[in-house]
């Protein structure tokens, strides 16, 4: 029985994500130990995301690629105009092969590679630390005065008498570094990208979305921790002596995932969907390490499944703005969603026919600059 593709892009979710075949020799993980991946919380998934995930229309090029990505366990780098279905890939990969909630980055221009993989909060540890310090203040003057023929704590938990011959009966328990509430942890939460390579026994879906929107230095700084699959969390290292496991929250969930002496690797590589559109060229050495899909503007029956999925069987009057979107295409940009706005209000509208039209026509401008008057702006007659 062939073992591809285990994506299918049919949107009927399956368990075929357990067979996937091992990794490449050059691509396999061993962190540990092994997490199981949650569950999608429908309370926490946004409607918006749910219905993308169920109406995405896969190409056969974007099948095979996807499968590349998965079996290979690369990263997918999406490319394509606004609209054409980038980010809806990842929450329909997720949905088909039961990946978990899609973890999402959304990348700015002051994005760094630290944001992704953690968070810490300095200032709000020297907060409690100084809370900390205030509460124990009364208590330790009044244990100074009671306890002067008491030889100082051990550091366990056990007090010693003088001759260290045993526990002082009713000497108050020393809290441990790691449940002392100004401990690190209590400041430090995974990030997306974090929480991607903790050791799942399966994959999770990771969404780096408009990764062309980064500094020019992010690519290059996400090549060792995809291509190694582990990073480091330096404030957990240092204390890793006398601190070797910390409970952090993970991205997206309030269940905490232990760390163990601050480091962290994956057991399955991540689905990696990063998207961009096109605003800038990246770096020979990243692009050698990703899988790479070009999505392009939907047309003809393509552009009809899309429609059908959304909306239902288009009457008449959508498969007229579906043509007249098609021929405007030549002319500028356009995006997907501006047709189903247009094919969702004006039949939701009741409008006479001379109003949809000209209603059609303000819902769908061209998104690029200049393209309003494009030579063969003139094929658009009447819309």
């Amino acid at each position: 029985m062939s073992l591809w593709p285990v994506y299918t892009g049919t949107n009927e979710p399956h368990d075929g994500i357990t067979r996937l075949p091992p990794p490449p020799p050059w691509r396999a993980f061993d962190g540990g130990p092994v997490l199981d991946a949650p569950r999608a919380d429908r309370a926490a998934t946004s409607p918006d995301r749910a219905h993308r995930a169920r109406t995405y229309r896969a190409t056969d090029e974007c099948v095979q690629l996807v499968n590349a990505a998965l079996y290979l366990r690369r990263p997918l780098l999406v490319t394509g105009p606004p609209g054409s279905g980038k980010s809806s890939l990842a929450y329909a990969v997720a949905r088909e092969l039961g990946l978990g909630p899609v973890l999402r980055w959304n990348i700015t221009s002051r994005s760094t590679l630290h944001d992704g993989l953690y968070q810490y909060d300095p200032l709000s540890r020297l907060y409690a630390a100084g809370r900390a310090a205030a509460d124990s203040a009364p208590n330790a003057g009044t244990r100074a005065d009671n306890d002067t023929d008491t030889a100082p704590s051990t550091g366990t938990g056990i007090r010693t008498g003088t001759a260290g011959t045993g526990p002082t009966a009713g000497a108050a328990p020393v809290t441990p570094p790691s449940q002392d509430r100004t401990g690190i942890e209590d400041h430090l939460r995974l990030g997306p990208l974090g929480t991607a390579l903790l050791p799942y026994a399966h994959p999770r879906a990771l969404l780096i979305d408009e990764i062309d929107k980064s500094d020019l230095d992010l690519p290059n700084d996400l090549l060792n921790v995809l291509e190694e699959g582990q990073y480091e969390i330096p404030e957990l290292a240092r204390v890793a002596r006398h601190t070797p496991t910390a409970s952090l929250p993970a991205d997206g969930s309030d269940d905490p995932v232990t760390v163990v002496k601050g480091r962290v690797r994956c057991r399955a590589f991540p689905f990696v969907v990063l998207t961009s559109n096109g605003e800038r060229e990246f770096p020979p050495a990243f692009l050698r390490r990703c899988v790479t899909l070009r999505l392009r503007r939907p047309h003809g029956e393509h552009l009809e499944e899309i429609v059908r999925a959304h909306l239902g069987e288009p009457d008449a009057h959508a498969r007229e703005l579906i043509d007249r979107f098609v021929a405007r295409g030549s002319g500028g940009e356009l995006a997907t969603d501006q047709l189903l706005n247009a094919i969702y209000l004006t039949g939701a509208a009741g409008l006479e026919a001379s109003s949809r039209d000209d209603l059609a026509r303000l819902l769908m401008p061209y998104l690029s600059e200049g393209a309003e008057h494009a030579p063969d702006q003139g094929s658009d007659a009447g819309f």
